[in-house]
């Protein structure tokens, strides 16, 4: 595509949309990810204001998170609950360059810690766990996952270079400050949790996630500010 870089303002015939509001163009993600600061004021107006397309968010659409990831997930505590959450994902959100897999499993090994005492400490053997159980149940992974996309999460897990490395702890405000919305922490729980069979210390998130899905469906519409704000600053119940 024609046109100038939002950044370095480098003209190009090869630019990227912005992912979430497919309109800012950028020649490399190091320029979206210098220009966040400023475009993240514009950027959720702008991708509703355009009309909806080949899938991307459309007006009335709840998006997150608003980078770190090739496409923003569109309702995703809709999709939480109707368990398609990595549906019709890019291969690279999944398992491979930005990996929502892999930071499930990181999150939940912290969140283990902090919560119920056990021992921070992430394995392969334990990833390979985590991931067999997501296999098992029904409708987590999506359709095209397969005994060689997990080999291949494996070894991105296990990659030293990369910021999705399991045995690199991650707690909740490291997600936030990485994904830039402080929602997304909550997703990858309940996506852990979704896996594992059981919350943290026993608590179970069914009830916040239908509760955030009717909020992205336009219920519950007089629900305090406030409200969502306790909600997505807890696991369940219990506070972080």
């Amino acid at each position: 595509m024609e046109g100038t870089c939002n950044s370095c303002k480098k003209a190009s015939s090869e630019l990227k949309r912005c992912a979430k509001c497919s309109t800012t163009l950028y020649c490399s993600r190091d320029c979206q990810k210098t220009d966040w600061k400023m475009h993240k004021k514009i950027c959720g107006k702008q991708a509703h204001e355009r009309p909806g397309s080949g899938g991307e968010p459309s007006a009335g659409t709840t998006s997150s998170p608003p980078k770190g990831l090739e496409k923003p997930i569109a309702n995703p505590f809709t999709r939480l609950d109707a368990i398609t959450y990595l549906h019709d994902r890019p291969e690279e959100d999944v398992y491979r360059e930005y990996s929502v897999v892999i930071d499930a499993y990181r999150l939940r090994v912290g969140d283990e810690h902090a919560f119920e005492g056990k021992t921070a400490e992430s394995s392969i053997s334990g990833f390979r766990e985590f991931l067999r159980l997501a296999a098992s149940r029904a409708g987590v992974l999506p359709p095209w996952w397969d005994a060689e996309k997990q080999k291949a999460c494996e070894d991105f897990g296990v990659d030293s270079s990369r910021w999705q490395n399991i045995n690199r702890a991650v707690q909740k405000g490291d997600i936030i400050e990485h994904y830039g919305d402080p929602r997304f922490p909550m997703q990858l729980r309940m996506l852990a949790e979704m896996v594992i069979g059981r919350g943290i210390a026993g608590n179970n998130g069914t009830q916040t996630r239908k509760m955030m899905a009717a909020m992205e469906n336009g219920g519950m519409t007089g629900m305090h500010a406030g409200m969502v704000d306790a909600l997505t600053g807890n696991v369940s119940a219990l506070r972080t």
